[in-house]
């Protein structure tokens, strides 16, 4: 196996040698003489630990050369690995330049070479740049077609500076999109024996996947620091709350919160938000982003209402109103902000929600119910089949077990509005659409 990798930056760099300290034979590619010449001399144009002596055993092992000259590399090697820069423009676009440059010389170099070849991008790049760049350069430039004269696959890199030959042996995970499960296969065997899941997937859904990561990471560090600076004002070790904090793997650290659908709700979440955004006022300190949240959770609401008129549905049907299955709970449910907007518009509604039943409300839904939505009860229905049989619209609301009948029961007129992803194929069914997917 011999694979070119152009971009001697710091993930080129760190990619040759660790490849080639597995047995794959590199040939680097850049229009930097002096990285080029630093490479065949078996020495490092970065700092990063232990690459210096990975490029040494790579060099001593005859596994690592470079050079300028892209047919050369393209012509002697089976597989293309990009690792050039994406940085960001002024307006805080990225500048997709260089990316361009490489594949308008890839493709040339591949339009007189008869084998197939594979060209894997790594370098960081917004959903959509392989279908609408990439690809329409190298077919351009090579006069070949994609996934017949040559492939591609998009291979996101998840390494960190001055940790980097770390990661690379021990990834947290392992993407590759692409068009064929043949083409990822062949990737991922680039990556045999390291630690971590190895997942296949789409194109632009691998794209995705580093901005995620990266902008959650931001997000983590901003929130920690929010609250660290309230901590430090309060007198409370900032540390010793978010050691304990972490510990909790159950929701605090784990995959519980993170899939996308409607806006939070309850008698807890917006009632603490209130609380702590209220107390940094008090202590005159800036948290922008714990204020946002409230703000950001509202526009989900009004999104979803946005949505709703565009249907053109006036009978509509709300499977689900409690701010979440398994209970009766109906404070600050977001749902019930919905039905209160479409009954002011006009539109015809009916409820449905087997935990929300006024012959078994006691205490405080009761009350909640009788002075704060009385109007809503009216718009009850006794069973599911009285809700379908009433909608042109039906919106499920929570994700109780009952409403994925939902899905079967209604006629094919009947559009689904699913803020909740009741079912995980449900999206390929007609007249159906989720709120994020």
């Amino acid at each position: 196996m011999r694979i070119s990798i152009f971009g001697l930056g710091y993930v080129g760099v760190v990619s040759a040698a660790c490849f080639a300290s597995r047995g794959i034979e590199v040939v680097g590619v850049d229009i930097n003489e002096i990285k080029v010449n630093m490479l065949n001399n078996g020495l490092s144009p970065i700092i990063e630990s232990s690459l210096p002596e990975l490029l040494a055993e790579g060099k001593k092992n005859k596994l690592i050369s470079a050079t300028t000259n892209t047919a050369e590399a393209i012509n002697s090697t089976d597989m293309s690995i990009v690792c050039v820069g994406t940085p960001s423009l002024p307006n805080g676009s990225l500048n997709t330049s260089y990316i361009e440059n490489v594949c308008m010389e890839i493709g040339q170099a591949l339009s007189t070479k008869k084998k197939q070849h594979i060209i894997i991008i790594r370098s960081t790049m917004l959903p959509n740049t392989m279908r609408e760049l990439v690809i329409p350069t190298i077919e351009i430039y090579s006069k070949k077609t994609h996934n017949a004269g040559f492939y591609v696959a998009y291979n996101p890199e998840f390494l960190r500076e001055s940790t980097a030959v770390f990661d690379f042996y021990n990834p947290p995970k392992t993407v590759v999109g692409a068009d064929s499960e043949k083409v990822a296969n062949k990737v991922l065997n680039l990556y045999e024996g390291l630690p971590g899941p190895k997942i296949t997937t789409d194109i632009e859904v691998a794209e995705m996947v580093k901005y995620v990561d990266n902008n959650f990471h931001a997000l983590k560090i901003t929130f920690a620091n929010e609250i660290g600076h309230l901590c430090k004002n309060i007198g409370i070790d900032s540390h010793k709350v978010m050691d304990i904090f972490i510990q909790d793997t159950k929701l605090n650290i784990s995959p519980v919160y993170l899939k996308p659908g409607f806006a939070f709700g309850g008698s807890c979440l917006p009632k603490d938000l209130r609380a702590i955004t209220y107390l940094a006022k008090k202590l005159d300190l800036e948290t922008p982003l714990l204020n946002s949240i409230l703000t950001s959770n509202s526009m989900q609401v009004h999104n979803t209402i946005k949505k709703i008129i565009l249907f053109g549905k006036k009978n509509v049907g709300v499977a689900g109103f409690s701010f979440k299955e398994g209970t009766d709970d109906l404070r600050e449910s977001p749902i019930i902000e919905i039905i209160e907007a479409l009954i002011g518009k006009g539109y015809h509604l009916k409820l449905f929600d087997e935990n929300v039943s006024l012959a078994r409300l006691i205490g405080a839904n009761r009350e909640y119910i009788n002075y704060h939505i009385p109007h809503i009860a009216s718009l009850m229905v006794e069973t599911l089949e009285e809700l379908i049989s009433h909608s042109e619209l039906i919106i499920i609301g929570n994700k109780s077990k009952t409403f994925g009948k939902i899905i079967e029961a209604r006629t094919d007129g009947q559009i689904v509005f699913d803020l909740v992803r009741i079912m995980e194929d449900s999206h390929a069914k007609t007249n159906y659409e989720g709120i994020c997917w």
